[in-house]
């Protein structure tokens, strides 16, 4: 990248306040995937800063024992995810290199309220048929 478009990248993030908008959103992003999957039976965690999030898929909750890694969680919620217009980034082997299922969300600068909402209803539809499908 040129100096000139390093500048230019960093003076529309300012004037756009879009640094600010990170925080905001990411702040409610976090707060609607809590709501949505905080007591969800096969979610370990949900954690990120800003508009970079993760969230674990856990076969127990509570002992946090994993999903088998033949079945390929994270690459079914992906699939899930872009069939209904959303794209998540699916992170395998997160406990070990081979077990734990995660998927990322990192949605851009520039989100607003009503991806926000658009994002956690069209994740947790992706998730729910991800998992009602490994036991299909």
């Amino acid at each position: 990248m040129s100096c000139a478009a390093g500048i230019a990248v960093q003076t529309a993030l300012r004037e756009e306040k879009l640094v600010d908008n990170v925080r905001v959103m990411g702040a409610k992003l976090k707060q609607r995937l809590e709501a949505r999957f905080g007591n969800h039976h096969h979610v370990g965690d949900i954690r990120g800063r800003g508009l970079f999030l993760g969230i674990e898929f856990v076969r127990d909750r509570t002992t946090k024992e994993p999903f088998d890694p033949a079945q390929k969680l994270n690459a079914r919620i992906k699939s899930e995810g872009m069939a209904r217009g959303l794209m998540c980034y699916p992170m395998p082997g997160t406990i070990d290199g081979r077990r734990g299922d995660h998927v990322v969300l990192a949605p851009p600068y520039i989100i607003d309220d009503s991806h926000v909402d658009e994002i956690v209803d069209k994740l947790g539809q992706a998730v729910d048929a991800a998992i009602a499908g490994l036991s299909a």
